[in-house]
């Protein structure tokens, strides 16, 4: 199955603050997000330092993906972390191996 949306989850290095995004290329947009921490901190990522991907969903469809990222927005906290610790036990940086 090939995923062409993508809903991810970011953190800062500390795993105080999540960013919960979705886009169509996710090397990219972590690397936005690293460059706006670094540099501009227009976003919410950059000015947090959320560039430590630790979680991610693929999508076939748009409208799936827009959909999930909503649910997970209104999540509380604490439902985030029992989902990013299913998918991620030890809040690993997924960075380098996501295609």
């Amino acid at each position: 199955m090939l995923h062409n949306y993508f809903v991810y989850i970011m953190t800062n290095e500390y795993r105080t603050t999540l960013y919960i995004g979705l886009t169509n290329n996710i090397q990219r947009r972590i690397a936005q997000h690293y460059f706006d921490s670094q540099n501009a901190k227009r976003s919410f990522a950059g000015k947090y330092n959320c560039i430590y991907l630790v979680y991610y969903e693929g999508f076939e469809k748009p409208n799936e993906a827009i959909a999930r990222e909503k649910v997970l927005k209104n999540w509380r906290r604490e439902k985030k972390n029992k989902l990013i610790t299913e998918f991620n036990p030890k809040w690993e940086t997924l960075n380098n191996q996501i295609i």
